[in-house]
């Protein structure tokens, strides 16, 4: 007797995926992300993922203007071959169309956050930086857990518009104070009351 498998995971394609792949095929893992053309899929997160998120995002909230929007877990259209998920994004209004919509254009982001985790450590520190400055995404911040404390640690670049790379411009412990792309104010530490 031959056991049958628990599921039938989809063949590539020769080319690879394509970002309509991703949008369009059934029964895909919660937060699946096209890289390259092949589908990433991403382990259950620990708490630190999640609080960090929530606590970057309440903070956001807080100071988006009213041009900008504060997006979590959505797909970010690159290019054809490229859906990567950033943790958080900071859009334009205007390409927050309706509630059902399942992606922002990269042209619509302003903001793409990205908090380390054990399983895509290379992915968010590499890779994702890489795309999201050379498709021109103005500001990438890299959010990681301290060694100390376990709160995050805030590391903040923005796009060198000549070389499309990222320069830091700041790594912030405690509190998140800064003025670009809009002023934001978030105590890091807060992260000890949820």
């Amino acid at each position: 007797m031959t056991a049958e498998p628990a599921h039938v995971w989809p063949v590539p394609p020769q080319d690879g995926y394509t970002v309509n792949d991703l949008l369009t095929l059934p029964d895909l893992p919660p937060h699946t992300e096209l890289i390259d053309g092949s589908l990433v899929f991403v382990s259950p997160q620990r708490a630190f993922h999640s609080l960090a998120m929530c606590l970057l995002e309440r903070g956001l909230r807080a100071t988006v203007p009213p041009e900008l929007r504060v997006r979590r877990e959505m797909t970010v259209v690159i290019d054809k071959r490229n859906g990567p998920e950033p943790d958080i994004c900071v859009i334009r209004a205007a390409a927050a169309r309706n509630r059902e919509q399942m992606y922002y254009q990269v042209r619509d982001v302003m903001l793409a956050v990205e908090v380390v985790s054990p399983d895509s450590e290379a992915r968010d520190r590499d890779t994702k930086p890489y795309k999201y400055a050379t498709a021109g995404i103005p500001h990438f911040w890299l959010v990681e857990m301290a060694s100390v404390d376990q709160r995050p640690i805030v590391n903040v670049f923005e796009l060198d518009k000549a070389t499309r790379t990222y320069v830091p411009s700041g790594t912030y412990r405690d509190t998140l104070k800064i003025a670009v792309p809009f002023d934001i104010n978030v105590d890091l530490t807060e992260i000890d009351e949820l």
